[in-house]
């Protein structure tokens, strides 16, 4: 059968709403250009080279957070950058000759074996082991937000830098330290002598990455805090962290250095838990149900608690109890002792999550917020990282 169309007439009422073949004819040729758009996409990650995660921090590293041209300019001016990702790889530098130790990461580094280590120091950002690494320099509830500031002190590497852009926690320095760039109640930089060199503990390291070396004085801060003439040895993190625990010796796991009899022995024990559930069962009878007087909601338990830590303005135990609750239930789960401290726990977090042991850090084992947004903040900070771990 053959369909007649025509045109409509004069009086007639016809559809004036696209057609599906109207909208196809006027947009396919947007539709192809996407189409192509996500397939060279896809082909260009395909093909692309793997340039894998950033590195903060890293000499190497080229991304934002890296600090590949700050090491190119202390190249520049002759002085010699060496990586190393390894305690004794830095003290074999060490034994060398009198050089400068930039610490930026200790997630898989002993602070105790680090302190053995002579010569100038410079540490960046609130590491784990800064008490070791830096005695006497003591960090403050507060936590700076970055910006461009003034040093207001009378060192010379930072006054001749100018403004730079810091932040992060807040410290205060050993009597006879000279400290810069204020931000509350202390600094944000802290120099002092100790143990024969010159310890540098800066709060945060973002003025030394490629994304803002170029802003402020941070260049000038960078090379003056660094170059001060001596070889420069650069400790990061390894790249191939070595494994957080070996199943027995040699890598054989539980089941490997179990006896042969033992499988016997547990299929026997489930056996006796099974008959004895049976028996006892039968001799108990029925359950009965029993109509509670009251019944309370668990929610309840918990927001009483919550408003007794708020009337007392207790933000420091409601923070540890968030903690401690968030940590208990991590730690086996990560397949570590229940007595595993900070350090391994933090280690076996990053490797499971991919974050950076210095936030995992803070917002595990840091200071105590100081207002309710910061315990909120804190608590929603712990049940992504919670979740991060049980939902893969």
């Amino acid at each position: 059968m053959t369909v007649e169309t025509r045109p409509p007439q004069a009086g007639e009422s016809y559809a004036t709403s696209p057609t599906v073949r109207s909208v196809w004819r006027s947009g396919r040729g947007i539709a192809l250009v996407g189409v192509l758009a996500v397939i060279a996409a896809v082909i260009g990650l395909l093909i692309g080279p793997d340039r894998g995660p950033a590195r903060p921090l890293d000499p190497d590293d080229v991304s934002l957070s890296g600090s590949k041209a700050l090491a190119e300019l202390l190249r520049d001016r002759g002085v010699t950058v060496d990586r190393v990702d390894s305690v004794a790889a830095a003290a074999a530098k060490a034994a060398i000759g009198d050089r400068v130790l930039v610490i930026t990461d200790t997630a898989y580094h002993d602070e105790f074996a680090l302190t053995a280590i002579p010569g100038d120091r410079l540490i960046v950002g609130d590491l784990l082991g800064l008490p070791v690494l830096a005695p006497g320099v003591r960090m403050e509830p507060d936590f700076a937000r970055p910006r461009s500031r003034e040093p207001a002190c009378g060192l010379p590497a930072a006054t001749a830098a100018g403004s730079a852009y810091l932040g992060g926690p807040v410290m205060r320095g050993p009597a006879g330290a000279t400290a810069c760039y204020p931000a509350g109640d202390g600094h944000l930089l802290v120099r002092f002598t100790h143990g024969g060199g010159v310890t540098t503990v800066v709060g945060d390291g973002g003025f030394m990455t490629n994304q803002r070396l170029a802003e402020d004085g941070n260049a000038a801060l960078a090379l003056n805090l660094i170059g001060t003439g001596k070889p420069v040895t650069w400790l990061v993190r390894p790249d191939e962290p070595p494994a957080l625990d070996l199943p027995g010796e040699q890598g054989r796991s539980m089941h490997d250095l179990m006896p042969d009899n033992i499988r016997w022995a547990v299929y026997m024990a489930i056996t006796a838990l099974a008959v004895t559930a049976f028996w006892r069962g039968r001799r108990l009878g029925p359950v009965v149900a029993e109509r509670l007087p009251v019944i309370v909601r668990a929610a309840e338990t918990v927001e009483g608690r919550g408003r007794l830590y708020r009337a007392r303005r207790a933000r420091g135990r409601a923070a540890d109890a968030l903690r401690e609750g968030t940590i208990d239930r991590l730690v086996p789960r990560l397949g570590l002792a229940s007595g595993a401290g900070r350090h391994e726990v933090v280690a076996a977090l990053a490797a499971r999550t991919g974050q950076d042991p210095q936030q995992l850090g803070a917002v595990l084992y840091g200071p105590p917020p100081d207002h309710d947004a910061g315990l909120v903040a804190l608590a929603g900070h712990l049940d992504a990282i919670e979740r991060q771990v049980i939902e893969p």
